[in-house]
């Protein structure tokens, strides 16, 4: 399937983000005011949605224009990563020759086998429960966001202007989400953060089992054949090999995609499929999928 031109302005993404600064603005304001589980809940699942449309930015949408997508983007609702970061990352990961990759991927979890075993136990303990989905969603975020700023630190001590500026972008974007906060937040500021560390939790679902070690790239990327609301929630980025192949296809565009060359998809990953995230959930709530130090990573 040829994909099909895509119009300068997309309208569903653009719907879609509206719709989700108006769940947010919500969330942290009647609905908290209301019932406070209802709120954080809200607020919980429009930064998740957020953070799916950060990702469409990134990838050129919904505009043709670079600086508008990433102007609608503008406000953090996850309040963790700097946009910058995330778009220069994400797109290193887009080399999918390095995909699990323990140094040149960065959005893996796999560690060098080698380094693996100098991390003390407590560590490794950590990073293993870390492997299953629940650990992945309790501590999933904080583990990530810890190693995540550390290597940024040692990024900026080595001059790194690039990583600097992102973060110091993200500090007026900061500013603007807790401003909207001050303005019309009824929830207390621990619920908001809980709340915002829940968005980033549920994104945790999506890249639990994104990719796998395979010894040819093309087998490393999932499909979940999902439909439900976490399909919605991650833009259609359960179709994840269908995004690796065509990036620059817009996230209501990818089922249909999937459907017409399913088969084809499916060869080309090697068959790595589920069903649903209910199945997801079943097989790995607390099992892990795989170990932590990269299983064909050289140990020597």
């Amino acid at each position: 399937m040829s994909e099909l031109p895509v119009s300068k302005v997309e309208w569903p993404t653009l719907a879609l983000l509206a719709v989700t600064y108006a769940v947010w603005i919500v969330g942290i304001g009647a609905a908290a005011a209301l019932w406070l589980p209802l709120g954080m809940i809200l607020v919980a699942l429009s930064a998740a949605q957020h953070s799916s449309l950060c990702h469409e930015a990134l990838h050129g949408h919904p505009t043709r224009k670079r600086w508008l997508n990433e102007l609608l983007v503008f406000p953090q609702l996850t309040l963790a990563v700097p946009y910058g970061r995330f778009r220069d990352t994400h797109l290193a990961h887009h080399r999918d020759e390095n995909l699990t990759d323990p140094y040149d991927d960065p959005e893996t979890n796999y560690k060098d086998p080698k380094v693996w075993g100098r991390y003390p136990r407590w560590l490794r303990a950590v990073l293993r429960f870390n492997n299953t989905l629940a650990g992945r969603m309790l501590i999933g975020p904080l583990i990530g966001q810890v190693w995540f700023m550390a290597d940024d630190l040692r990024k900026i001590r080595a001059g790194d202007r690039a990583v600097l500026n992102a973060w110091l972008v993200h500090i007026p974007s900061l500013a603007l989400v807790f401003a909207a906060f001050a303005a019309f937040g009824q929830m207390p500021l621990w619920a908001f953060l809980l709340s915002s560390y829940g968005g980033l939790s549920l994104l945790k679902i999506r890249t639990y089992l994104e990719h796998r070690a395979h010894e040819k790239s093309e087998g490393r990327t999932v499909i979940v054949e999902d439909r439900g609301l976490l399909a919605l929630l991650f833009l259609n980025n359960n179709y994840h090999v269908v995004h690796h192949a065509r990036p620059g296809v817009p996230w209501y565009r990818l089922p249909r995609m999937f459907r017409a060359e399913r088969e084809a998809f499916l060869r080309r990953n090697e068959g790595y499929y589920y069903r649903s995230y209910r199945e997801v959930f079943s097989r790995h709530l607390v099992r892990a999928k795989d170990p932590v130090p990269h299983p064909l990573w050289p140990k020597e």
